[in-house]
């Protein structure tokens, strides 16, 4: 008998043989609500018609073109397509796989343009399972251990509010901006330090967002030092928080832009994006891949734009997700175990926690989402450093009616896990 690797973390034990827009079906047929998107990845829905189309034709015509080999014809075309939705002066793009994959590119580049050696990143990051990424990757123990020593060269910042395990209020903005300024001065110069890399809204980390003011103050670091901004927009990025990049809300341009994800509707597909001026400084033949800017990938991604752009999901990702968080904020009103609700769009995350203490009640939350499951045939999920954050990631094609059923459904759950 054969075993499948049980490295893998399973959140339920269901299989499924089909999913159909905001659902998916087991073995015996019944529908599953799923709030999850595969980890906000299934923008557009399961199998949304359009982009399985445009997967099937163009694996009729090529299924793998191998980019060093030849260019396909489509490579130019969705180029096109990045650079009139990503921020001003990206206009070069580069495919890769996966976001550990394009975060790895994204450190290469910048670090072959300035030809400087560290890397910031901020406290509760998430940035993929890689040698590199996961020495980035601050959200939790889990993520890294048993695999040091990792890269060096990576300096971690503080993310204002970043959660404490008592409860209390994280970090303030001021408190944030001036430990950058100290990490700076006292243990990787700015010149030595090659980027700064940050996730506008902590995924792994708990659905988190920057403010506005502290992302312009890394900007303003970066532009003063030489240092390039790199914005991972992996899990943020194609509408998912009611604009097509979350950076898009705070008017702020990054130097290089990690796109994966909800890039091409679950077909494995990633890329970055910068100004030519930088990518033309990258040695080629020091980088590369034998999947990347998969034909196939490609079409998806293409499709994925265009279901987005011409069926309003970006903004109805905004509407869906202020009427999510309206819900779930009248649910807290009556409710102590309910703490902060974090949201930017469909990125909506609730805080569970003890309610005489104020502390992250990760126990409450795994009973919370089980009901959800059990009862309500609901999939969630959970997300923070202390796994007490249930985040709500569900397609950009959710409906009001369904957005319903979740916050219904939630209110039950809490009220049965009481």
């Amino acid at each position: 008998m054969a075993y499948l690797a049980p490295v893998w973390s399973k959140l339920t034990p269901l299989t499924v043989v089909r999913g159909e827009g905001a659902y998916v079906f087991d073995t015996e047929g019944t529908r599953y609500l799923d709030a999850t998107s595969g980890i906000a990845v299934t923008s557009t829905g399961h199998s949304h018609p359009r982009v399985a189309r445009a997967i099937a034709e163009q694996a009729q015509e090529f299924i793998h073109a191998q980019v060093n080999i030849y260019t396909h014809h489509r490579l130019q075309e969705l180029a096109d397509r990045l650079e009139s939705v990503t921020p001003a002066g990206i206009d070069t793009f580069f495919y890769s796989n996966s976001g550990a994959e394009a975060t790895e590119a994204a450190v290469k580049l910048a670090r072959q343009y300035t030809k400087r050696t560290n890397i910031i990143v901020f406290q509760g990051s998430f940035h993929g399972r890689t040698a590199q990424a996961m020495a980035m990757t601050t959200s939790r123990t889990g993520y890294r251990a048993g695999y040091q020593p990792l890269p060096a060269g990576v300096f971690v910042s503080l993310f204002p509010g970043f959660p404490r395990a008592g409860g209390a209020d994280g970090t303030s903005v001021g408190e944030a901006i001036d430990y950058l300024d100290y990490l700076l001065a006292a243990q990787t110069a700015p010149s030595e330090t090659a980027a700064m890399v940050i996730e506008p809204v902590l995924g792994e980390g708990g659905y988190l967002p920057a403010p506005t003011e502290f992302l312009e103050a890394i900007r303003e670091r970066c532009t003063q030092h030489g240092i390039l901004f790199v914005a991972d927009e992996v899990q943020t990025g194609f509408g998912r928080t009611g604009r097509m990049f979350a950076l898009d809300h705070a008017g702020v341009t990054p130097d290089i832009l990690v796109m994966a994800k909800g890039i091409a509707s679950g077909f494995p597909f990633s890329a970055i994006g910068s100004s030519y001026d930088i990518m033309k400084e990258w040695t080629v033949g020091s980088h590369g891949g034998t999947y990347g800017a998969n034909p196939i990938g490609v079409a998806a991604a293409i499709a994925t734009l265009d279901v987005i752009q011409e069926e309003g999901l970006v903004e109805n990702a905004a509407q869906r997700g202020e009427q999510l968080s309206e819900g779930l904020r009248r649910i807290a009103e009556s409710r102590k175990e309910i703490g902060k609700i974090r949201s930017l769009g469909l990125m909506v995350g609730v805080e569970i926690v003890d309610p005489v203490t104020g502390a992250p009640d990760a126990a409450r939350t795994t009973a919370i989402l089980k009901e959800l499951f059990e009862a309500h045939r609901i999939i969630a999920m959970n997300a923070g450093t202390f796994g007490n954050i249930i985040r709500w990631m569900p397609p950009l094609i959710i409906s009001q009616e369904q957005i319903d059923t979740m916050l219904d459904a939630f209110r039950a759950s809490v009220e049965a896990t009481a």
